[in-house]
């Protein structure tokens, strides 16, 4: 066995030399049912799966593991299947966002403990996307991204519905009294109906589409809906890939660079992407040695117009987007707002695969000249009431009130705001702002999507569908409304939203880029010296350590000990 071509592959420590722990490693392999012309001098490829049964975005990966597969035999590697921590967003609690970073974690130190020369990692559901390719750039090998694709379109009662969105408007007309039981029963029944993420344009979507822009996935897999028989087919050719940059020695290093994350940024911005990308994008970038900031995301939006018609700042879902041409389509569109010189997972130029790109549907994929909002759907604020930034996604907000100034009634935590918010006393109308406050990464914990407050019932009743809500939590990416999210700092870390009190006038100026506390200092300084820090969640395990490590949202909201740094030294082998 020692004398083997290893071809300077990284697994041929464990397969190649001539002693008692690779002849163990050797019989394990036999134990497993392969020959030494399975494995020895061959890439060894980790597949990370993160299918579970608790995740339903990824209930096709079983049999995408065997697409995959049977690529990386025919490129002639050696494929491991390796099962990683699954995040099943609409399941998780009390929110996957909290195990992001523990996934992150697995995934490199899967890939590092393990004889993988390169790695294929299957994702889309929220969390999973930035978990897995932070977790990869952190461990250095080369390794390629296959999404898990959005869902088909949802339908009940003749009408097409999305996945998020049309739930949130459901439940809305439900607390309303405009709808009963009955209709719930059947919306629910066909909503989410076929493997997949969901189909609008929330975070998983916009996580795959932005992970394909900074090219981690082949050109146009994020587009391709679970569902299609030509997702199986990119799954296999994704296997056959990461061979070839196991043998191209093609890390991420390569790929992600400054002018890669910018794309991402814009991609984002064009798509009415998730507000949620904000914090994962700055998580990755940070995790490649790349100072992506909020300042970087609000001056590209400026500039980039949505030109995607998808809902929830939409009218389409992602299955219309894929027909009319996809990720491709849209970058082709940017034009000169898109660098063409960043390379892909494929070694080439992200200029050479979009060449040939084509849009079908003129209203799904809007031309520059005929754009569905001016500006790209992110908006970034500052002010006296987030020093740290703040942002709302511009395009699926009331319009009216995009400028506005409102007394508060302010949230002690989620648990007081579902005690409150449908009793008819509750002193609120349709000019109020709501504050919820202890909903941010230390304070949620783990900063949960609740920043799409449900409106107090009494207003639902009387018409009101929107009102300025303002939180230190997230929000699904499917949600709507003028919902102004990851305040920071965050209330439980001492920042300004800690201090609103009930009747303050609040004043939100989208187009200014401003959120303020009209409130005078002295006051300020008054409440901040009787302020006092909520008592911590956890006393032990993961979530102690999260507690104690976890940056702002404004910083991303990974680890401090996990961000940038050059890869662990490699294990010994003993």
């Amino acid at each position: 066995m020692a004398d083997a071509n290893d071809g300077g592959l990284r697994s041929a420590r464990w397969w190649a030399p001539d002693d008692l722990r690779s002849f163990g490693h050797r019989s394990r392999l036999r134990q497993l049912g392969y020959t030494p012309a399975d494995f020895m001098g061959k890439p060894v490829i980790g597949i990370l799966d993160t299918g579970a049964d608790v995740n339903p975005c990824h209930q096709h990966f079983r049999q995408r593991v065997e697409d995959v597969k049977r690529g990386v035999w025919q490129a002639g590697g050696f494929p491991l299947q390796i099962p990683a921590m699954s995040l099943g967003e609409p399941i998780q609690k009390p929110t996957s966002m909290l195990y992001r970073n523990l996934l992150a974690m697995e995934v490199e130190e899967l890939l590092r403990s393990y004889p993988i020369d390169g790695a294929v990692l299957m994702g889309g559901c929220d969390k999973t996307t930035p978990g897995l390719v932070m977790g990869a750039t952190s461990a250095g090998y080369p390794a390629i991204f296959m999404p898990a694709g959005p869902m088909l379109r949802g339908n009940a009662q003749g009408k097409v519905l999305a996945s998020g969105t049309s739930a949130w408007r459901m439940w809305a007309d439900r607390r309303a009294g405009v709808i009963g039981r009955d209709e719930v029963d059947q919306i629910e029944q066909g909503i989410a109906r076929s493997a997949g993420h969901c189909m609008t344009m929330g975070t998983a979507s916009t996580m795959t589409a932005a992970t394909e822009a900074l090219g981690l996935s082949l050109p146009g897999a994020s587009s391709i809906p679970a569902a299609d028989s030509r997702h199986a087919q990119m799954a296999s050719l994704t296997g056959r890939r990461a061979v070839e940059m196991v043998n191209e020695r093609l890390t991420l290093a390569k790929i992600l660079t400054p002018a890669a994350f910018d794309n991402a940024v814009t991609t984002v911005a064009a798509l009415g992407g998730s507000t949620n990308a904000v914090i994962h994008l700055i998580a990755m970038a940070r995790r490649a040695g790349v100072a992506l900031t909020l300042d970087r995301f609000d001056e590209i939006s400026r500039r980039v117009p949505v030109l995607a018609n998808i809902e929830p700042s939409g009218s389409y879902l992602m299955e219309d987007f894929f027909y009319a041409g996809g990720l491709r389509g849209l970058l082709a569109r940017l034009g000169d707002l898109v660098a063409p010189e960043p390379i892909t997972v494929t070694g080439r130029t992200l200029r050479d695969e979009l060449h040939g790109a084509q849009v079908f549907d003129d209203d799904v994929i809007r031309t520059l000249d005929n754009p569905l909002w001016p500006e790209g759907g992110i908006a970034v604020l500052r002010g006296t009431l987030a020093p740290d930034g703040a942002v709302i996604k511009q395009t699926a907000a009331s319009p009216e009130l995009l400028v506005h100034t409102g007394p508060a009634v302010v949230f002690e935590d989620y648990d007081d705001m579902a005690r409150r918010i449908d009793d008819d006393d509750l002193a609120v109308d349709a000019n109020s702002v709501l504050v919820l406050r202890n909903a941010g990464p230390i304070g949620g914990p783990g900063m949960p999507e609740w920043g799409q407050l449900p409106l107090p019932a009494k207003l639902l009743r009387a018409g009101v569908r929107d009102l300025v809500r303002i939180s230190d939590a997230r929000m699904s990416g499917t949600s709507y409304g003028a919902c102004v999210l990851h305040v920071a700092p965050e209330s439980a870390a001492g920042g300004p939203l800690a201090l609103v009190a009930d009747g303050d006038l609040v004043t939100l100026d989208v187009p200014s880029r401003r959120l303020d506390l009209e409130v005078p200092p002295e006051e300020i300084a008054r409440r901040r010296a009787a302020w006092r820090p909520p008592a911590p969640h956890y006393q032990r395990g993961w979530g102690k350590l999260y507690a104690t490590s976890i940056r702002q949202a404004n910083e991303g909201c990974d680890l401090d000990f996990l961000e940038a740094g050059e890869p662990t030294d490699e294990p010994a082998i003993h």
